[in-house]
């Protein structure tokens, strides 16, 4: 396929790349140039701008920070877009922001992610997507080359509550974890071992084993998968969520007020599951 893709992050760089090696032609633009400059050394066409990127693809993916550098770039797009071309939109966003901007367009769908640059790169990143089930259709094997696990969620917008629903989970998880490992080595336990015990144990989960080792000397990525600033602002938008549909998340709740913590802290930077650092010095740790 002809695709167009705006927005060369971390991710969004690792899908093209995905998507360049399983034959697509891909026209590219990010807003700052320079992360576009290895891509094109590996066969991506770039753009002049998202409405050239739009022009260029049968199917039009954006993955973008957040709701303000997406409409930024939205009326570009959809200007570009041709008659039967598809948006597929990756960024996490809330489904009312989705569905606002699906009545822009012809044939629009939301289709957040779940994993990370790890599972991206090992082929195993999950899709989820919500929209018209005939324009999934169409772009379903363009999914599959990107991640194998592709989940059409019905309506528009199911997608992105779905994300939502399992980020706030995904980081309840990661807290409790911290929470555990730091009991052990206040305990005289190394956190080595506590690590490698819990990576062992029946709550062991995928995030938790490219995960867990972040919090050992030297563990931590030099680009963080989703620093703690980034993972608050998602973790927001479901627990707003959450209120609207008159769902109580309690759990979700605290483990949003840790994130707060570890901005406090000054990692706010640094990948999220820096609040183990914080809860060590909270407990008297190093």
């Amino acid at each position: 396929m002809r695709v167009g893709f705006i927005g060369l992050g971390g991710m969004g760089s690792g899908i093209v790349r995905r998507l360049i090696a399983a034959g697509h032609e891909v026209t590219g633009w990010n807003r700052t140039a320079e992360k576009a400059a290895p891509l094109v050394e590996e066969g991506m066409r770039l753009a002049a701008g998202p409405r050239d990127a739009a022009a260029g693809g049968e199917v039009v993916l954006t993955m973008l920070t957040d709701v303000r550098a997406l409409e930024a770039v939205a009326d570009e797009v959809a200007a570009g877009l041709h008659a039967d071309a598809i948006w597929v939109e990756m960024s996490t966003i809330a489904p009312d922001e989705s569905r606002a901007l699906a009545a822009r367009v012809p044939a629009f769908l939301d289709a957040p992610v779940s994993g990370s640059l790890s599972t991206l790169a090992a082929g195993e990143l999950s899709i989820m997507v919500g929209g018209e089930r005939r324009h999934f259709d169409r772009v379903e094997p363009l999914l599959l080359d990107i991640g194998p696990k592709v989940t059409y969620l019905g309506a528009q917008g199911n997608a992105l509550l779905m994300k939502m629903a399992i980020n706030l989970s995904l980081v309840v998880q990661g807290m409790s974890f911290c929470e555990s490992v730091a009991m052990a080595e206040n305990g005289g336990i190394t956190r080595e071992a506590a690590v490698d015990a819990v990576l062992k144990s029946v709550i062991a989960s995928p995030m938790l084993h490219y995960r867990a080792p972040m919090i050992l000397d030297g563990g931590m990525p030099e680009t963080p998968f989703a620093n703690a600033a980034l993972q608050q602002k998602d973790q927001q938008l479901g627990l707003r969520l959450g209120r609207e549909l008159g769902t109580p998340l309690p759990l979700a709740s605290l483990a949003n007020e840790m994130l707060t913590l570890v901005r406090s802290a000054g990692l706010g930077e640094q990948e999220w599951i820096a609040v183990y650092d914080v809860l060590r010095r909270m407990g008297g740790g190093t």
